[in-house]
């Protein structure tokens, strides 16, 4: 085995002054809006905290200001994979609701130890569903060709009866297209769980068809998704459905996974040694880059490290390069050197004789490979891994050691697998992906769940490219981590003014300085934005204001939720309209968000929506009045929505409508 080491005006309204004392609110003495530059454009998240420490002029601020980033500027390349799930949703607003659930059925149809384990969590979910009694809809595929010899998927009728027998309770099958529209509400008593028609029998869940998707959610408030091995895919069963569902959530099983997908980017475990198999090391070059930036070694076995020798300047047979691929494969190569991260290979190979297709033999990975074919790796390939794996405290193993051969020549993978179990005996974390490494593991069923296991590699495959994996990305999202209040602000029981999608933050600047009894908080999807309104506060000692960037609509409960102090008012103001679909003008504002802001605002607590296009207000109201559940009502709405600016302080949108002649639409909520 070879190794290469590399203003606020005072206010008119007479209503208003007695909730402006009641919440704590004051009337500063300055007037004039924020005019000051928020910093440059287009930094990067390091480059911004570089510049805000610069602001700073003692250590314990600098260390505040740090803190803040942390919290408040999530890494937008992963902050998809935060989602809701099922364990953290209420469960009493399950209660009567219509929830589909999307299953994956080869873990229902699966026999393994693993399987088993998977089916489990998956089952539980829909127990989970039905004892909080709701209303279950099933909506899976199953291919009648590839599993025909599988007595439980020759009709739906058949399977139905076979998930009854698994959850123990009744599940009727509905036939032809799914949604509720076609099914005879007669036939759900007793909280019954139905199951929809094989999805692979209609074109429009491939194509992830919108007119499907909203059939499919005929009916239904909840989506639950515990498919995790389609996450890869966009189809009208994971994604399109979302847009036809109030909440979106991740069931047990999808939970389950996406953790342990997460730890193969942990790198707390180390040193960390990635054994990467198969070949198109084109294909896989952004993943193997990921991989290199993560590890601490990486062993190459199967076509790939043909490509590697290759570019290490060792004699490789033409046929088994990649020529297409010469150039990732010399940055990887770099890559490693300036990381100073061994690169192995194997020493020897275990051939086939073309000759005489019953003969075995071991060739020198170096030597001449006329006559035979490459089948796996050899002994001496593997006892030099069997003298490396004892090194390292986390091991991903992913692809498969042979050369595209017959599982019969594959005595390698097995060999490895041994290997790998005994690691796993000393306390190392052992991640193995892709049927071929989860097959080998499967011959010792005792071993099994010391592992973290991925049958599908294409998930796993996507997620180290750095692609957005659609169906974790459809679900709604969980902010991570809880702000700690106390460094945020000064005095965080103060009441708190909340701003959903804050912007460039000037309107916000401008209200903490004239309400300075008043704790602010911007919440804003565009992460650039926040950095600035970040550096724009950098030097201000009162702290009664802070920013973060997220997507309210989900995240809104979770992070307020938190807050030692009152929550008096939530403004929403001027959401972008999408004109070309009538159902998104207003899609900031969405049954999860009224009934978060409902659930958390406290007594005399009040809702400011504000917009230029009539239209977007009247929805805006319309999704309050439907589902603030009668806690909020309208104060002085005479149904023309020209109520003045009840602050003296405009956002940078109004002052653009105002300056032109043209009017704002407002209405304020009250509880």
């Amino acid at each position: 085995m070879q190794a290469s080491n590399f203003q606020l005006r005072s206010s008119g309204s007479p209503w208003l002054e007695p909730w402006l004392a009641s919440a704590g609110f004051r009337v500063a003495t300055h007037s004039g809006y924020f005019s000051g530059e928020l910093g440059g454009l287009g930094l990067s998240r390091l480059k911004c905290r570089l510049q805000c420490s610069q602001l700073w002029q003692s250590t314990s601020l600098l260390h505040n200001q740090k803190e803040k980033d942390r919290y408040s500027c999530i890494d937008q390349s992963t902050s998809y994979l935060h989602v809701q799930s099922l364990r953290n949703f209420p469960t009493e607003k399950l209660r009567g609701e219509v929830v589909v659930v999307r299953l994956d059925s080869a873990l229902l149809l699966g026999h393994s130890r693993t399987c088993t384990f998977a089916r489990e969590r998956a089952l539980l979910t829909i127990k989970y569903l039905y004892k909080a009694r709701a209303k279950v809809v099933i909506v899976t595929s199953w291919d009648t060709v590839l599993q025909s010899d599988n007595p439980e998927i020759k009709s739906i009728d058949s399977f139905a009866d076979y998930l009854s027998s698994l959850l123990q309770l009744q599940v009727i099958p509905v036939d032809g297209a799914p949604g509720l529209t076609s099914f005879k509400k007669e036939k759900w008593v007793q909280n019954n769980i139905i199951l929809f028609e094989n999805l692979l029998s209609f074109r429009g869940e491939v194509a992830n068809c919108n007119d499907f998707s909203q059939k499919l959610a005929s009916g239904a408030t909840i989506f639950v998704n515990d498919s995790f091995s389609l996450s890869h895919k966009i189809l009208a069963s994971t994604v399109g459905i979302t847009c036809f569902c109030y909440a979106s959530l991740a069931g047990f099983h999808f939970e389950e996974e996406l953790k342990r997908l997460i730890k193969i980017t942990d790198t707390t475990r180390r040193p960390y040694i990635a054994i990467i198999g198969g070949s198109n090391f084109l294909r896989k070059a952004p993943a193997l880059r990921m991989l290199i930036s993560l590890c601490d070694g990486l062993f190459f076995v199967g076509k790939l490290s043909f490509q590697i020798m290759n570019g290490l300047g060792m004699s490789v047979p033409s046929q088994f390069i990649e020529r297409n691929a010469i150039m990732e494969v010399l940055q990887i190569i770099q890559v490693a050197r300036d990381r100073n991260v061994p690169i192995y290979y194997p020493t020897d190979l275990g051939c086939l004789n073309n000759n005489d297709s019953g003969t075995l033999g071991v060739i020198n990975s170096t030597g001449q490979l006329d006559g035979w074919t490459p089948a796996d790796i050899g002994p001496s390939t593997l006892e030099k891994l069997s003298s490396i794996i004892p090194l390292y405290k986390k091991i991903l193993w992913i692809g498969p050691t042979n050369y595209d051969l017959a599982e019969e020549f594959s005595d390698g993978a097995t060999q490895l697998g041994q290997i790998l179990e005994k690691a796993s005996f000393d306390s190392c974390e052992v991640i193995v992906v892709g049927n071929a490494a989860c097959n080998t593991l499967r011959q010792n069923v005792d071993s099994s769940s010391r592992y973290i296991e991925f049958r599908n590699a294409t998930v796993v495959w996507e997620f180290l490219k750095g692609r957005i994996l659609p169906g974790i990305a459809a679900l709604d999202k969980h902010y991570p981590y809880r702000i700690p209040w106390s460094s945020v602000f000064c005095d965080p029981t103060l009441p708190l003014v909340v701003d959903i999608g804050s912007g460039n933050g000037l309107f916000l600047f401008q209200m903490a300085k004239s309400y300075e009894s008043s704790n602010f908080l911007g919440l804003e999807m565009n992460e650039k934005l926040v950095i600035r309104c970040l550096e724009g506060m950098a030097s201000d000692e009162k702290r009664n204001l802070y920013f973060v960037s997220t997507n309210a609509t989900s995240t809104f409960h979770s992070i307020v939720s938190s807050y030692p102090g009152r929550l008096t008012l939530v403004t929403v103001q001027c959401p972008i309209p999408d004109f070309n679909k009538e159902q998104n003008r207003w899609r900031m504002v969405r049954r999860m968000l009224v009934e978060a802001i409902t659930d958390l605002l406290r007594t005399n607590g009040q809702v400011y929506l504000q917009s230029d296009v009539e239209s977007v207000l009247v929805g805006m109201k319309g999704q309050f009045l439907s589902y603030s559940k009668g806690q909020l009502v309208v104060d002085g709405d005479d149904g023309g929505h020209r109520m003045e600016n009840p602050f003296g302080v405009v956002s940078n949108w109004e002052r653009h409508v105002l300056a032109r002649g043209a009017p704002m639409y407002r209405m304020l909520r009250k509880v």
